[in-house]
Parts: C-alpha cells; structure tokens; sequence
C-alpha cells in the first residue's frame, strides 16, 4: 500500500510494470472517459492486466481526482482546484446556507455536503470538466425534471459546468424537497 497519499505517486510504478509512458496511459483514459468507474477499471484489468491498485490510481486521477488524502474541511477539498471550480462550489454552499441557517457544510464520504442535524441534503463532486450535485434524497431528480431538463441528470447526480451561475430556486427546491420528505 502506498503512504503516498498523491494518486500521481503510483506513475512510475505504472510506466515501468505495464511498459508505456503515462502520456499513454491518459490517451487510454480519454477515450474511455464517458464510461463509469467500474466500467473504466475493467478496461484497464482486462486489456492491460492493471493490478486493481493500479487502475484505480489512473482511474480516479483520470478523473480529477489526484490524491486519497481526507479532507477536514471545505477549504481542503477546494484546494486542488482552480479558482472558477472554488468560487463555483462555495457559490453553491454559501446560497444554501444563506437561505437555511442551520445548515453546515461538513465533509463525509471525502466530499463537501450540506447537512441540516443528522440529515445530508447535497454533496458536491469536483472533476476536471463539470461538477457533479448530489441529492441526498435522489428522488428530487426525478420529481425536478422539468426544471433540470437544462441539465445531464444521472440516476443520482446533476452536472453542472465548472462556471456554474448558481441556480437559487433550484437549489432551494432541493432542499425543501429533501426537508419536507423526513416530516
């Protein structure tokens, strides 16, 4: 296992047991970027005898995410990513938490969420081309789709671009929806 949190750590491991150069590596990953995760990691399993390590480390690298390291707060999270994705995110939480005072943005599952007492309301997931929303509740999906209609819904996230002009009533009807849900 490596102590190296950095998921770049495991390159050079990569380059010399499967015998290509990491440029290589990330053409492989680009052409297989609009497949899932575990899609992708039985590619690189099947196709190049990627050890499960190994493939994860690109995989998830690929993905935008660059190091296992947990994180303890927001500013952690934000900070391996550029400017527009920061302001995006904390553009997204800080609405949320302007509209409903008691929420908190805490960090679970390595990701920053809203939570309101012990009930998660939205996670946030930063790649490099997008940025993911997750309902806790994802049945708000299906009952918004008219107005996500602008929007790539997935079976349990909405993605946004990384400049994001953050949609108040949208975000609002999410968690009024997750909210009334639990009374």
């Amino acid at each position: 296992m490596a102590t190296n949190p950095d998921r770049s750590s495991y390159f050079p491991a990569i380059e010399k047991k499967y015998d290509q150069p990491m440029s290589y590596w990330f053409d492989q990953m680009a052409e297989i970027s609009d497949r899932k995760y575990p899609e992708q990691i039985a590619y690189l399993r099947e196709n190049f005898g990627f050890t499960q390590a190994h493939a994860n480390a690109l995989v998830l690298y690929s993905r935008g995410s660059t190091t296992s390291h947990r994180y303890k707060n927001i500013d952690q999270y934000l900070a391996q990513f550029d400017e527009t994705k920061q302001v995006t995110v904390r553009s997204i939480f800080k609405t949320m938490t302007d509209k409903y005072s008691k929420m908190q943005v805490v960090i679970a599952w390595n990701h920053p969420f809203g939570k309101i007492g012990d009930q998660y309301i939205l996670g946030v997931s930063v790649h490099q081309k997008h940025i993911l929303l997750g309902p806790a509740r994802t049945e708000v999906l299906t009952e918004l789709a008219t107005q996500l209609a602008p929007y790539v819904v997935n079976k349990k996230t909405l993605k946004v671009p990384v400049d994001w002009k953050v949609d108040a009533k949208l975000l609002r009807e999410i968690v009024d929806l997750t909210l009334n849900s639990q009374r």
